[in-house]
């Protein structure tokens, strides 16, 4: 049943349905309702309609009068006063983080300086790559032998650059958004397309690169040592790298109108100091250089701990089962062993990492943020696993040997126990072993 108070309501939308049943002018009748209704709820106009047709008014005029109902009650209803209010705070927000952003890329050696001079670069190798599909020599016949996708092949290695660009993202900016200020869909949804592109730019160069290896060996049919392609292998290879020339583009979207304003909104200036210190131990990415930020020296110049982690009493020695050393000593030589090394404690919080270059990068600002934020999605599962099962004492240690830049490492996971098997933590070492893969084939 309806309140006294919506039953006037619908009586009186029911008398403008009927002055605009009756020909009336809709201005005329819009002024009118405006005068008397500053809102309207939509189930108030639905069960004006009903009562209308109940009443004996033939469906014919009702439907004909749902074409000119939203025309007078346009803007009036709660529902739609709520959504535009909302799509106003919406837009006000996306100008304000847009505004933040600007101002951040406008300081030189910003990290948002850096990260959108690579994607401007990257730009203008997708401009490339569409230019390549669109003259057609993807699809013609010259691609069947060395021709086109020999040019594929050259683009191919320009994009595959964009690795770096999306292992900086991965590793200083997505963790850090989704850890601390709870803003996940990038980290959830970006960081797993982000690999995705990576995993198909490897595999489309792979997929070249081998052809081009076996047509070196020559035959009686192919003289020349021309790479061959059948017909369904150029139209496969050609389609796959028209979609993900799609991806990057889209996501040089993403980033400038979804990640970059959400971190500009969000993070401080020491914060992304963090970033940029990081972001050093980076390689250049097409060709685009760090630059000095000029504030951020300034304030590392001033706070030199690294990472935050306070250095003092370096002189002071800690006892240790087999010795004792000063701290000074003991982080010399944790630096000098020739191992990337990370500790992450009983509770899967990142408590060290050893210094140095690194192969797989370790960004100061991880310490002290949970190990499971440092992976993408995909991963994530995975480490999960391995901790869980040290930790119930099922499992000691995982050995994973990789290929990497071209290299062989040893990625070995270890469980850290104290004597009586108490589980304090997780310990991840990493080894190239070049050196073996050469000592053995010599």
């Amino acid at each position: 049943m309806n309140s006294n108070g919506n039953s006037n309501n619908i009586e009186k939308i029911k008398s403008y349905l009927k002055r605009l049943d009756a020909g009336e002018n809709l201005e005329s009748v819009r002024a009118d309702f405006k005068i008397e209704f500053r809102a309207v709820d939509a189930s108030e106009i639905m069960e004006a309609k009903q009562q209308l047709l109940k009443e004996g008014t033939p469906l014919e005029q009702v439907q004909r009068l749902c074409d000119v109902h939203s025309a007078l009650f346009h803007g009036s209803t709660n529902e739609e006063q709520i959504a535009n209010a909302e799509k106003a705070v919406a837009q006000s927000i996306k100008d304000k983080k847009l505004a933040a952003t600007a101002k951040l890329i406008a300081i030189k050696g910003h990290p948002l300086y850096t990260f959108t001079l690579e994607n401007g670069q990257l730009a203008k190798v997708i401009a490339e790559c569409k230019k390549y599909l669109e003259t057609g020599n993807a699809g013609s016949d010259s691609a069947l032998n060395s021709g086109c996708l020999k040019d594929m092949g050259s683009l191919l290695r320009q994009l595959r650059e964009a690795a770096i660009h999306y292992a900086k993202k991965g590793d200083l900016l997505y963790p850090h958004l989704k850890v601390k200020y709870g803003v996940s869909g990038p980290s959830d949804v970006m960081w797993t397309v982000d690999d995705e592109i990576r995993d198909e730019l490897a595999d489309l160069s792979k997929a070249i690169e081998s052809k081009e290896i076996k047509s070196k060996s020559g035959s009686s049919d192919n003289p020349k040592n021309t790479v061959q392609y059948t017909e369904d292998e150029c139209r496969e290879l050609t389609e796959r790298f028209e979609t993900v020339v799609r991806r990057l583009d889209e996501m040089i979207y993403k980033e400038a109108n979804i990640l970059f304003p959400n971190c500009a909104l969000n993070f401080t200036e020491e914060e992304w100091i963090g970033i940029y210190r990081d972001s050093k131990d980076y390689a250049d990415c097409f060709g685009v250089k760090n630059e000095v930020w000029e504030e951020a020296e300034e304030y590392l110049k001033n706070n030199s701990n690294d990472c935050g982690i306070k250095k003092e009493n370096a002189e002071s020695e800690i006892m240790l089962g087999g010795g004792h050393m000063t701290v000074e000593q003991l982080d010399a030589m944790l630096n000098t062993i020739p191992l990337e090394i990370s500790f992450v404690d009983d509770q899967d919080m990142n408590r060290y990492f050893n210094e140095g270059s690194k192969v797989f990068k370790r960004p100061g600002m991880a310490i002290d943020r949970e190990v499971w934020s440092c992976h993408p999605p995909k991963v994530e599962q995975q480490v999960r696993r391995i901790i869980g099962e040290f930790k119930e004492g099922t499992l000691d240690k995982v050995p994973v040997w990789m290929n990497k830049n071209g290299r062989v490492f040893l990625v070995t996971y270890m469980a850290v126990r104290d004597k009586a098997g108490k589980y304090l933590g997780t310990m991840e070492l990493v080894q190239d072993m070049e050196f073996a893969k050469e000592y053995f084939l010599k």
